[in-house]
């Protein structure tokens, strides 16, 4: 059978004090101070920890007023876009004091009436985001008030049944950070490889001290020149080329098909990405892609389907997102696109991309927006090591990055399971013993 909620609460009635609008200060008072949390931390954290944010200079007498502890809502006043003004964020983890900005509104659940992490999940649910959109203003952006939230009448089951439903997303969520908290350290671990070979030339600066370069073996360490020479790019090391990126890597735009051509889009058989597509990826690899091309479709764009594996670098709008396809896909005029076969791999160029960003972004051009073409693109320099030397890091890298992979599509399945409950369990028709049953069918 399935719950029904027997009771409207005010929304202000379930709350431990009043709603509180952030803090406003002028900029001197900017740069040091405690942490603020601003949107960027509100849209990007929907459960916030400890992250590196700003800092602002309160007083004691305002810190006492704004400042957040554990199990706080976050509330966006206002926002660009309308669906984003309303957006909930629930604060988990605070390790020193903490404020937040005025564009946002803090709302403190009492703990005898409401569990916090329910009203999140209620907030975050199509049924809360359709509740909130009652209260939704339109002036020069979306933006709600402090006013109109605290007289929502938001339905809650009782406290025991909150506390049950909450576990059961929270668990999901809490496995889904981990997964991505791993891809993190993972990732981190190939940049650090990167940085230290191709960047910094760890090994070959060991080598001239006559000390063996640490974290590799000696068939590795033989690879590496004990001396460096200077090229265009400075002092590199002995034996190691610089030549045009675009000598080094093959590189490819794409195209989109006609929107008012059926027959280029039906039936969607092959993945056509574009930018929008990496906006909000957790990790830097491409899983799908949000539209599909037909056959029809995918002959109107020249480089047709990629392979796995290329590198796909956003070229506009903005310019510097980067992820490795992880299916044949297609891809719009926003990209310029990395394909395996170059002297360097689309793994390495990764973490080429990410290091050379701002020489990239500075060759960029353009009056409506900012736009690298591949021809801007191609003449960068780029120092080019010995095959015997690029194929031990991409054996390490790859290695990390199929745990990445593995762990990210486990990440994508759990969100898209609690997606599936969320609504269900919020509204009453999926009781928790069914939930339970659909969370342990994926362990």
């Amino acid at each position: 059978m399935s719950f029904e909620f027997s009771t409207l609460y005010r929304f202000a009635d379930l709350l431990s004090e009043p709603l509180r609008n952030g803090i406003y200060k002028t900029k001197e008072h900017h740069g040091r101070g405690v942490k603020v949390v601003n949107m960027g931390e509100l849209f990007g954290h929907p459960r916030l920890r400890d992250v590196p944010m700003k800092r602002l200079e309160l007083t004691e007498g305002e810190l006492r007023k704004s400042s957040l502890r554990e199990g706080d809502l976050l509330f966006a006043r206002r926002s660009l876009v309308a669906a984003g003004a309303g957006k909930c964020t629930i604060v988990k983890e605070i390790a020193e004091p903490t404020t937040f900005e005025s564009s946002i509104i803090r709302a403190r659940p009492n703990e005898s009436l409401a569990d916090s992490d329910y009203l999140y999940y209620f907030f975050s649910s199509p049924q809360g985001r359709e509740l909130m959109g009652t209260i939704l203003r339109q002036v020069a952006v979306s933006g709600i008030t402090g006013g109109d939230l605290a007289e929502l009448k938001i339905p809650l089951p009782n406290l025991n049944e909150q506390h049950k439903q909450a576990s059961v997303l929270q668990a999901l969520d809490d496995r889904i950070t981990l997964l991505r908290e791993t891809n993190t350290t993972l990732e981190a671990i190939a940049q650090s490889l990167f940085k230290s070979w191709f960047v910094d030339f760890d090994p070959v600066h060991a080598k001239m001290q006559g000390r063996a370069p640490e974290g590799m073996d000696d068939a590795t360490a033989a690879l590496f020149p004990d001396s460096f020479e200077e090229s265009e790019l400075g002092a590199v090391p002995k034996g190691w080329q610089v030549m045009p990126i675009g000598d080094a890597v093959e590189t490819v735009g794409g195209a989109t098909p006609d929107t008012k051509t059926p027959e280029y889009w039906e039936p969607a058989e092959h993945h056509w990405t574009t930018p929008k597509d990496l906006s909000g990826i957790a990790s830097p690899v491409l899983l799908s892609t949000e539209r599909k091309l037909s056959n029809a479709g995918i002959k109107k764009i020249s480089s047709g389907l990629l392979p796995v594996g290329s590198l796909l670098m956003s070229s506009r709008a903005p310019i510097g997102y980067l992820a490795l396809a992880q299916t044949p896909m297609a891809i719009n005029q926003g990209y310029i696109a990395m394909p395996p076969g170059g002297k360097l791999s689309p793994l390495y160029m990764l973490f080429w991309c990410q290091t050379n960003m701002d020489n990239i972004k500075g060759r960029a051009n353009g009056s409506t927006f900012m736009e690298i073409s591949k021809k801007a693109f191609r003449p960068i320099p780029a120092l080019v090591a010995p095959q015997s030397i690029l194929d031990p890091f991409d054996e390490v890298a790859r290695s990390l990055f199929s745990l990445l992979v593995e762990n990210e599509k486990q990440a994508q399945t759990l969100s898209a399971l609690r997606d599936t409950l969320l609504p269900r369990l919020i509204s009453g028709q999926l009781q928790l013993p069914e939930a339970v049953k659909l969370e342990e069918a994926l362990e």
